[in-house]
């Protein structure tokens, strides 16, 4: 397959996600479009972010707004604008938005399917009640591995 130049105007983009209550996640370009990676724009509500997981694709995030907290194989880092994080395949991480919440673009390497994730998860928070066993399992289904301790 041949893949062919385009550009995503705003108005353009896909709905607005909601994986986590507190975060919101643009699809800005899925596998699909690239045969690879993904991009994202992330917007979260303070103190908000998932929980500590690994998943077998590299992740990278480049902060544009606001102050986050990344941790990595059990060590915090700050990120203010402008920071940018790589996270290897099988590293364990996650990332909490600071006091004022925050904005990033982030990246997922090749075979991500981290898009398709976030759809299935939206849809299940977007339920009045929804199934934390229904999640677990959305998230397994997806390649993510959560530690027992953080389950």
């Amino acid at each position: 397959m041949t893949l062919k130049a385009f550009v995503i105007q705003p108005e353009q983009r896909s709905r607005v996600l909601r994986p986590l209550r507190d975060e919101k996640i643009t699809v800005l370009v899925s596998k699909q479009e690239t045969q690879g990676y993904e991009v994202f724009l992330q917007e979260g509500l303070p103190h908000s972010g998932p929980r500590l997981h690994s998943h077998d694709r590299d992740e990278t995030f480049y902060v544009i707004e606001g102050d986050l907290s990344f941790t990595m194989n059990g060590e915090e880092q700050s990120a203010k604008e402008g920071t940018l994080v790589h996270f290897p395949a099988g590293t364990i991480h996650n990332f909490k938005f600071g006091e004022n919440g925050g904005k990033m673009i982030s990246i997922t390497g090749q075979g991500s399917n981290a898009s398709t994730l976030f759809t299935a998860t939206d849809a299940e928070n977007s339920k009045e009640q929804p199934s934390q066993e229904k999640l677990m399992s959305i998230i397994a289904m997806h390649g993510l591995h959560i530690p027992e301790e953080n389950q």
